[in-house]
């Protein structure tokens, strides 16, 4: 598949090109404007919330629909995601151990993987804020970035999934908006701390829940016209590609990989596609399918730029995996790092825009990705917070 402003018009209802958005649907307000950069684009998919006031009006200027539309999935009963009615709590403001992680990163994200790992519990109205460590971790973090306008690392709950239990974290500590941008910067900060803060807070959550199995969730830039909007890409191997202002090493060009995951209920799992997918984009020709990453091209590519596949290659990202987004790498840096202890880890990343045509600026082509993924990010998380059940029933 490949996206332009005629498929806009068809499954968004507007072409955000010739007739861009009211300012009232935008949760990063910078980003409603003529000046606004492809930065405060991915800002705003990072901020923008389907159930907040803004994303309200989305909805009413759109012909996507919000989760309220959300279907039961009907699970086998011994399988079924079991929500804890009050969070399991550690000593001291810790997350408490567990047998998996499963960490997400922006609002809507959290709101789909609420519905399919913990029910009745919402990320943003009931998860527990999570600041141990914060006044430490945020002296290293930017004014205005997420977590210090939140005041908070994450939030989280509690579930069990056959019998393990499992803590579900919505992160507010991302990768691409914590640490300074400008490239003469990042040696001096490294020199400094050490360390990123977004490796920090990976290495307290872990080392807290002590999982057996680490998964990073949530949308991603499908690379390649073959993918559609809910796809869901399942790797254990994720690479940098850094060429802005993380172009230095361990970053540059870096790539980690994991075992294979154990697969014995994804077939089940895309049949449970089926019970959300009418709110999919109407042109997708298929139902949503998981491809497995096998080989570092397939990978999961984490880029220190908000950059997504286009018909013309711009950000030169074919060939380097199935998937882009900014921060996975991060995960598999910290663990192998961590030595014999280290859990088992994978990448689970749905679709939320396609390959986008080279038409316009390469700004109209940014707004064009983030409009799609505010109609259908949650749709597509939906799908890949499914593979997350797969992965911890198997």
């Amino acid at each position: 598949m490949i996206v332009d402003r005629a498929w806009a018009e068809r499954n968004l209802g507007f072409n955000p090109i010739t007739t861009p958005a009211p300012a009232s649907t935008f949760a990063f307000s910078p980003a409603a404007k003529p000046s606004a950069s492809i930065e405060d684009y991915e800002r705003e998919i990072i901020d923008f919330d389907s159930e907040a006031p803004q994303g309200m009006a989305f909805l009413a200027f759109t012909n996507t629909t919000g989760l309220s539309r959300f279907t039961e999935i009907p699970w086998e009963k011994e399988l079924a995601p079991k929500t804890d009615r009050q969070a399991r709590t550690a000593q001291g403001g810790r997350l408490p151990p567990a047998d998996v992680l499963v960490v997400t990163w922006t609002v809507d994200e959290g709101h789909a993987l609420s519905r399919v790992l913990t029910p009745g519990k919402d990320s943003r109205n009931d998860y527990r804020s999570y600041t141990h460590n914060y006044a430490a971790i945020s002296k290293k973090m930017r004014k205005g970035c997420p977590a210090v306008q939140a005041k908070r690392l994450g939030a989280y709950w509690t579930a069990k999934i056959g019998g393990k239990k499992v803590v579900v974290f919505k992160s507010d500590s991302h990768l691409s908006q914590d640490t300074p941008k400008a490239l003469k910067d990042t040696p001096e900060f490294l020199k400094k701390y050490g360390t990123l803060p977004n490796q920090d807070v990976w290495r307290q959550i872990i080392q807290e829940v002590n999982p057996k199995l680490v998964i990073t969730t949530g949308t991603a830039g499908g690379i390649g016209k073959e993918f559609e909007v809910g796809d869901v890409v399942v790797s254990p191997i994720v690479r940098f590609d850094c060429t802005k202002w993380l172009k230095l090493k361990p970053y540059l060009g870096a790539h980690y990989q994991d075992g294979t995951p154990n697969t014995k209920y994804f077939a089940k799992a895309e049949a449970l596609f089926k019970w959300n997918s009418a709110q999919l984009p109407k042109d997708n020709k298929r139902d949503p399918r998981i491809v497995q990453s096998r080989r570092l091209s397939s990978s999961v590519v984490t880029t220190d730029f908000f950059g997504f596949d286009t018909s013309k290659n711009t950000f030169g990202l074919q060939g380097l995996g199935d998937a882009s987004e900014m921060g996975d790498a991060v995960l598999g840096m910290v663990i192998s790092q961590m030595g014999s202890k280290a859990p088992r880890w994978v990448a689970v990343r749905n679709v939320s825009d396609p390959q986008i045509k080279s038409e316009g600026t390469i700004k109209d082509q940014a707004a064009l990705a983030a409009q799609i993924y505010k109609g259908y990010g949650r749709w597509s998380s939906v799908c890949s917070a499914i593979v997350c059940w797969a992965l911890i029933a198997a």
